[in-house]
């Protein structure tokens, strides 16, 4: 690294668990975030003032006035834009040291297997379980960590699963396809501050994942009731029988 990066994270360098090794591997890697909403914001931004090495944004909505209250990567100003190439905006005057690149439209299975292929950890920040699962399902075939994320109402979710690790857990797992009806925050409603908490957690497990730093949140299920401010964890285990990942899945 050079002085610029030396100082621009030096506040990271400090940190025995990180120091400049692990700096250099968040230097290293790449991140693909899928959804530049609620969620994907504060994780993009997180990753960007970071230093991830490079960060791929995924959305293919516009910018809408209801997005605002929440999501931060937009402004007032860009409303019609393509939240892919709004987000870069804010991303590229936040940290012009990471490579950025936005897809700006919905992508099919191939296209996602191909950008999930060229990615260290891959954060979901959507909102409709058909797109959850596709992206789960290249995250197993890709052999790549998945950090999910959740937020409506005043209900949050956090998940980590490290499909690098033999017997590893999949989304599928937890949440299995055709189970899950779509909580969209455009019906329910969302707290603003809610998607900023869950967004930025996924920045730190994906931070962590990529500096090889502390344990991830794998195998459980953190749950978050923002009224209360409460917290709670859920195990879960590899379902056999899972169609993504279990025996004869092929995954």
């Amino acid at each position: 690294m050079n002085d610029d990066e030396l100082l621009r994270y030096s506040r990271h360098i400090l940190l025995q668990e990180i120091g400049i090794e692990g700096q250099a591997r968040i230097r290293a890697a790449s991140a693909l975030v899928v959804g530049a909403g609620g969620l994907g914001s504060p994780a993009s931004m997180y990753l960007a003032a970071a230093g991830i090495g490079r960060l791929t944004l995924v959305d293919g909505d516009a910018v809408d006035l209801t997005n605002l209250q929440r999501q931060i990567l937009h402004d007032s100003g860009r409303i019609g834009f393509n939240k892919a190439a709004s987000g870069l905006t804010t991303l590229s005057a936040l940290n012009p040291q990471v490579e950025l690149a936005a897809v700006g439209e919905r992508v099919g299975p191939a296209e996602l297997d191909c950008l999930v292929a060229g990615a260290d950890v891959v954060l979901d920040c959507t909102d409709n379980f058909a797109t959850r699962h596709a992206i789960n399902r290249a995250c197993v075939a890709r052999r790549r960590p998945l950090v999910s994320g959740a937020a409506v109402r005043f209900d949050g979710q956090l998940a980590v699963f490290d499909l690098r690790r033999p017997g590893s857990p999949c989304y599928a797992c937890l949440f299995p396809e055709g189970d899950g009806q779509d909580d969209l925050c455009s019906v329910m409603g969302v707290f603003a501050p809610l998607t900023g908490i869950v967004g930025a957690m996924q920045a730190a497990e994906a931070l962590k994942l990529a500096a090889q730093a502390g344990t991830a949140h794998a195998d459980r299920l953190l749950i978050l009731d923002a009224l209360s401010m409460d917290f709670r964890a859920v195990r879960f285990a590899p379902d056999p029988s899972c169609a993504v990942c279990g025996a004869g899945s092929g995954g």
